[in-house]
């Protein structure tokens, strides 16, 4: 392939990072970013062909222009690109709008459009997609799995960045290997966030040998995904795998003790993410320790790098004719990969996909 051909479902405020991230680094900078080259890829290889909605104010604009309309709030960090990309298509909603939405003010909850879905498939096809990567909000069971389907029938890998089990399920990683097609998932870690902090750090505790005994990670945020968490229904998936990335680096009688997950709503936060962390262990003749920090960050943009990153590697797998879950790189990237790695071993699992053989031609 000599690009990328992307489809992205849900123009919301990480759709918004990623695009605006993918105008800013067309020309090479290589700041910021986790990798400048992935597998013959740069991040100017990457092109947005198709992109699905359900918001009446983003259905049938220019993807730059849906981009900047409510409810999203993230930092505008490059271009104006009003007017720019392709046309957002009507997606099918399902279970992918929270009934508490309505309560609230327009400006910061989604407003369903009335239009009639188009069809998915033919769309993915039409454009000819490659890889889609998947922004629904947390809880959207039925709409991730129903995305997920479409890829299988179109033909395009998967980068699932929410937290409903689709890499790590064993029925659906079958089922991309059966199809031939690369899925990196479940759920999109930050590229320095709550989560990669906690874990680091526990781990740390653990190799230093310091019993945790209790730690929590309390989150906060004013962009959509923190409103639509107020649903502790929906919000069951994403405790699991926020507690389990933390988890698998402690031993397993530390673990618990452990709470973590989205505290609350603050809407005059927007898109900026605070947390707070305390660890308390006990080290030498069960000597207290305690830790406590508090970490503030744009939660959209940062996760757009590994977004980034983790698109290429699904490309580069296609490229590679490897199928199924990416291992390596879903440990990299995702808060619930299908077996979780340290960061070294991560390391040197995605190394080993490049490595291979390229079976079909690329860009020369």
């Amino acid at each position: 392939m000599s690009e990328i051909r992307l489809a992205i479902v849900g123009v919301g405020n990480c759709a918004s990072a990623l695009v605006q991230g993918l105008d800013y680094y067309k020309n090479g900078d290589k700041s910021g970013l986790i990798q400048h080259e992935v597998g013959g890829y740069s991040v100017g290889d990457i092109k947005v062909v198709v992109a699905f909605a359900v918001d009446e104010r983003k259905v049938g604009k220019p993807l730059g222009t849906a981009l900047k309309a409510a409810p999203n709030c993230t930092p505008w960090f490059t271009r104006d690109l009003s007017g720019e990309g392709v046309t957002v298509l009507m997606g099918n909603i399902l279970d992918g709008v929270a009934a508490h939405m309505a309560e609230y003010d327009e400006d910061v909850s989604f407003r369903p459009s009335t239009q009639e879905a188009v069809d998915v498939v033919k769309a993915l096809r039409d454009s000819k997609a490659n890889v889609l990567i998947s922004y629904l909000p947390v809880g959207s069971e039925k709409a991730a799995k129903f995305y997920a389907t479409c890829c299988l029938e179109a033909g395009v890998a998967m980068v699932n960045c929410m937290p409903v089990f689709i890499a790590s399920d064993k029925e659906w990683a079958d089922k991309f290997r059966a199809k031939k097609l690369p899925i990196v998932g479940d759920d999109i870690k930050s590229q320095l966030g709550a989560t990669i902090v906690h874990r680091t750090l526990a781990q740390l505790f653990a190799e230093r040998g310091i019993t945790v005994k209790r730690s929590y990670q309390l989150n906060t945020g004013g962009n959509t995904d923190f409103l639509n968490m107020l649903s502790q229904e929906r919000l069951k998936s994403k405790r699991i795998s926020k507690t389990e990335a933390v988890a698998s680096a402690l031993p397993a009688d530390q673990t618990s003790k452990l709470h973590i997950g989205p505290s609350d709503y603050v809407p005059w936060l927007q898109d900026n993410k605070c947390c707070f962390l305390r660890i308390e262990g006990e080290g030498f003749a069960g000597q207290p320790i305690e830790l406590e920090l508090r970490l503030s960050v744009m939660d959209s943009p940062n996760s757009a790098g590994c977004a980034m990153d983790a698109i290429r590697y699904c490309a580069a797998a296609l490229d590679r004719g490897i199928s199924g879950p990416l291992e390596a790189p879903s440990a990299f990237f995702m808060k619930r990969p299908p077996v979780q790695m340290t960061l070294e071993a991560a390391h040197l699992g995605m190394d080993e996909v490049i490595a291979k053989p390229v079976l079909s031609p690329v860009k020369s």
